[in-house]
């Protein structure tokens, strides 16, 4: 009897899985928002970076820190360019207006997206969600895995 399972010719990326499992829901969109951090770097280079780093997005509207006013007025006049750039890198239009704001550049931030906002407890609508998603799992360690998931980003309020 055949396996009713498709193979794969490779193994997919984790990135490529995350996508076809929150296709078509709100948190689609956050993840394809990362892809701002990840190409932060190249897109404004170098000398840009090591001053300034994005901190949150929302809505397209990216907000920045700068370490020096001097910066943060140059940053203005180049805030156009700036967000051609990360569009064009990130393949999608992201970003549609940035907000600079006064701060601290820490060199680690230019590497990673924020850490996870604080968690809060599941209301039972949420719970009610997660069980309803995760019910359309044939794979029972796959199903609890995504369950697991999905309370991890409810709960920090990323959906």
């Amino acid at each position: 009897m055949a396996d009713p399972r498709k193979r794969m010719p490779r193994p997919a990326p984790v990135a490529e899985l995350l996508a076809a499992a929150f296709r078509g829901t709100p948190a689609e969109h956050r993840l394809r928002e990362l892809k701002i951090w990840q190409v932060w770097s190249s897109a404004v280079g170098e000398q840009i970076a090591r001053r300034a780093t994005p901190v949150a997005i929302r809505d397209g509207l990216l907000t920045v820190t700068v370490s020096a006013a001097p910066w943060m007025q140059q940053l203005t006049f180049l805030k156009k360019k700036i967000i051609d750039k990360i569009n064009a890198a990130a393949g999608e239009d992201l970003v549609r207006d940035i907000l600079l704001k006064a701060g601290r550049v820490v060199e680690e931030a230019l590497q990673e997206p924020p850490g996870p906002p604080p968690k809060r407890p599941l209301s039972a609508e949420e719970r009610q969600l997660v069980a309803d998603q995760a019910a359309a799992v044939a794979d029972p360690e796959l199903r609890e895995a995504f369950a697991s998931l999905m309370t991890k980003h409810l709960s920090q309020g990323q959906f």
